[in-house]
């Protein structure tokens, strides 16, 4: 039976609640997002339910981390919807703050980003980790859970936001949850919605190219150079308007590896038609030497 969630809009009403629920010995899980829900989403909330009493989703898009000439103003806002799919969960609190709750007028505080945040996305979108960074904090803040869950489609955020919690000592567990997919393995985003039928089967080309060079890997293929070449490859003649990266990368400080003799994740970024994807896997080497 759905239950509607209940919404708060104000964060020190919810901060109450959670420390309410806390003194009573309840767990409470948080999952924050940008709204325009879909089964990813779900995912990290599912997985709060099962490991905590209460689950806090922050419905909030971020002007922050969205650079100038960035799709801020045309981001997907689905309120109405994201509840509805919330409601199969209970219990749900859902925060959906305004803007001035989370950057009060004058509001000159940021939180720098760590150095994790500086290679792949931080190249190319420079000033984005430290939006997310700040953002994030202020959640923690608003929602003090015990847990907060994030995907591992966003992978280079996650670390951001690991070390951040590391070395701001913030009293909160981060946990990593798996990339959902499509049945044809296009990672779920909020931003698949703006491909065409087109431009969709093109972006397949990224979860292949991964799925492929992890099959080099496990046939032997150990020099990174020559995987990121293959990928660009089938990238390429696949029709991507544009390439930003592809990393094999230290899964940790995901600075890029030469040779494939540990654990690696290897990261995309690219463009189909004016839509910016980002996808990534982990792979392992059969037999480390």
């Amino acid at each position: 039976m759905a239950v509607q969630p209940k919404v708060f809009h104000d964060p020190a009403l919810l901060r109450a609640e959670i420390r309410k629920a806390q003194a009573a010995g309840k767990h409470v899980g948080l999952v924050p997002t940008m709204g325009a829900l879909h089964e990813g989403h779900l995912s990290l909330v599912e997985a709060s339910q099962n490991e905590c009493d209460v689950t806090v989703v922050t419905i909030f898009v971020n002007p922050t981390q969205f650079a100038p000439g960035e799709d801020f103003e045309k981001y997907p806002r689905t309120l109405d919807a994201d509840l509805e799919l919330l409601s199969q969960f209970d219990p749900v609190w859902v925060l959906v703050p305004e803007v001035e709750a989370m950057y009060p007028t004058g509001s000159s505080t940021v939180v720098q980003a760590p150095k994790v945040s500086l290679p792949l996305e931080g190249a190319f979108r420079p000033e984005h980790f430290d939006g997310v960074a700040t953002i994030v904090l202020k959640l923690f803040q608003a929602a003090p859970a015990d847990k907060a869950y994030f995907g591992q489609k966003d992978f280079q955020q996650v670390r951001v936001i690991q070390e951040m919690v590391r070395d701001l000592i913030v009293p909160i567990e981060i946990v990593r949850c798996p990339i959902v997919r499509e049945a044809d393995g296009l990672a779920m985003s909020s931003r698949n919605r703006y491909l065409s039928s087109e431009e969709r089967e093109i972006a397949l080309s990224i979860s292949r190219s991964l799925t492929e060079a992890g099959q080099q890997i496990a046939a032997g293929q150990r020099d990174a150079a020559e995987l990121v070449r293959t990928m660009e490859q089938t990238l390429v003649a696949a029709g991507i308007s544009k390439l930003d990266y592809i990393a094999v990368a230290d899964p940790t400080t995901l600075e890029s590896v030469q040779t494939i003799d540990a654990q690696v994740v290897i990261l995309v970024a690219a463009r189909v038609g004016t839509t910016r994807l980002i996808d990534n896997m982990l792979f392992s080497p059969v037999d480390v030497p």
